[in-house]
């Protein structure tokens, strides 16, 4: 295993608590002696994180979808090419807050035929999927709320209300039986420690 490396991705709408348990389980992980590398999208890369300044920052109404998809995708391509490749090459486990599953989600469910495109220009130009993804689920007037709570400057998407936040929570259930061969949902409304034993657990089962 640790000549091999392994790609785990998070998934959950905002405020599911997705970088809290990111670093729980790199410190579970970093404890039993493998190399991690966290990694986030979009941004990841140098050129990665331009993007991401451009999709994440300004009005809700900013980008339409079809461009945010195209935007994505380059952000994606770098990350892939600069940071996720090279670490998986090095047998390290990489940990991802976000991947293309988002994409499926906050972009492709917001017009006909948008989830055909990203899942076109990810067979394209991307071709490559996580080993595991962890989809954090959560009520969402609650994960609404404490994305709000941050007060950052990256708040473009949660400005889009509890509807999108209620529609992606759905969608993101459905995905997971869609790739239920690597996709697993957790609890997010459980305790933080609790919650972090939960995937510490599961991922150790996996990489076993």
């Amino acid at each position: 295993m640790k000549n091999k490396g392994y790609f785990i991705s998070f998934e959950g709408i905002d405020g599911s608590g997705k970088s809290t348990q990111i670093q729980k389980l790199a410190e579970f992980l970093g404890a039993l002696d493998f190399d991690i590398v966290i990694t986030r999208e979009p941004g990841g890369s140098v050129g990665g994180e331009e993007i991401r300044n451009l999709l994440l920052q300004g009005n809700v109404d900013r980008w339409s979808a079809e461009t945010e998809i195209l935007l994505f995708t380059a952000a994606r391509r770098d990350h892939l090419e600069r940071i996720i490749l090279p670490a998986l090459k090095e047998g390290k486990i990489v940990i991802c807050d976000r991947f293309t599953d988002s994409t499926r989600m906050y972009q492709g469910m917001r017009g006909a035929n948008l989830r055909n495109l990203v899942d076109s220009l990810n067979e394209k130009v991307i071709n490559f999927d996580p080993d595991l993804t962890i989809i954090i689920d959560i009520h969402p007037e609650i994960s609404l709320k404490r994305a709000k709570s941050r007060k950052t400057v990256e708040e473009r998407f949660e400005d889009f209300g509890v509807d999108l936040q209620m529609k992606m929570r759905k969608g993101f259930i459905e995905l997971a039986k869609e790739f239920g061969d690597r996709i697993e949902v957790v609890d997010g409304q459980q305790s933080v420690d609790k919650l972090a034993q939960d995937i510490g657990s599961l991922v150790k089962a996996k990489i076993s």
